[in-house]
């Protein structure tokens, strides 16, 4: 089909558009990896856009010989993993069995769980509840409070709804008990919307500071992200953070904020394409009904 005038403006047009979008959303990210490599001077009279200028590595290697850091960063690695699974598991069985009509109780256990998306009981209840479980300087008290979404719960659920019922007999002809039907029959057809909670409990989990700054006083038992505030902080204030001094912290002052963006992003960042593929599928199978 020969295509006309009008249409091959409008993908001319579409393609200059989406360019822009694509830059728009990229130059601030390739801004800060730019800062990261740059000098103090070029920063501060602000001369660094896309490129580095003055080409500095003194942060990156100040963070790099402290072993707390990697320490830390150790941390984060298996709060993130830990967390993720523990979440995955419990969204999973709360997701299927609100999914099943025939479950007494179904709207109450809906409606409760949709309350506690717009109420709680605060910080300083919430504080006292993990000190009374024992939680305090603990990994528990990280991944085990904020273990459940209610919205990835609740798409997980609508996903499952959507699931023909008759795959579900015919197993269960097949002897198939609930768990073995969940197991080897709704999971492995779940792949796009499992691949998306997955994506969205590990960045969760990889950025979350605030319940580690709360709950935990060891340093060794801190995530990379108080790590990095910390030093945020000493950079700012001039003092110590940690165990990096705060005449090198003075010295790279100006470009420790975009190397702390960078060094947290970076993971997410290299684990992302491998699932994007299912997260536009995953969010749309669990919000359209048939």
């Amino acid at each position: 089909m020969q295509e006309s005038r009008s249409y091959k403006v409008f993908k001319v047009f579409n393609v200059t558009f989406l360019l822009f979008i694509v830059f728009i959303t990229l130059y601030p990210f390739l801004n800060v990896v730019a800062q990261s490599f740059s000098s103090e001077a070029y920063i501060n009279s602000g001369k660094v856009s896309l490129f580095p200028r003055g080409f500095n590595v003194d942060t990156y290697k100040t963070i790099s010989k402290d072993s707390m850091f990697w320490m830390n960063y150790k941390n984060t690695v298996v709060y993130t993993v830990v967390g993720t699974l523990i979440s995955m598991f419990m969204t999973t069985i709360f997701a299927y069995a609100l999914s099943k009509k025939r479950l007494m109780g179904r709207k109450f256990l809906t409606m409760f769980a949709v309350f506690t998306m717009f109420f709680s009981g605060g910080l300083i209840p919430n504080y006292v509840l993990i000190n009374s479980l024992g939680f305090n300087n603990t990994m528990w008290a990280l991944v085990v409070p904020g273990a459940i979404s209610i919205y990835n719960m609740l798409i997980m659920k609508s996903f499952f709804e959507n699931m023909p019922e008759e795959l579900e007999e015919a197993a269960a002809i097949d002897g198939l008990s609930t768990y073995g039907i969940l197991l080897r029959i709704i999971l492995p057809l779940s792949k796009a919307v499992m691949a998306t909670m997955v994506l969205f409990y590990a960045v969760a989990h990889w950025n979350s500071w605030f319940p580690a700054f709360l709950y935990l006083d060891k340093k060794e038992l801190f995530p990379v992200t108080i790590y990095l505030r910390n030093m945020i902080a000493g950079a700012t204030s001039g003092a110590t953070a940690g165990a990096t001094s705060a005449d090198n912290l003075t010295q790279i002052a100006a470009n420790i904020k975009s190397v702390t963006m960078v060094l947290t992003i970076l993971p997410i960042l290299t684990i992302y394409p491998f699932v994007q593929r299912y997260f536009v599928t995953g969010i749309m199978l669990g919000s359209v009904k048939q």
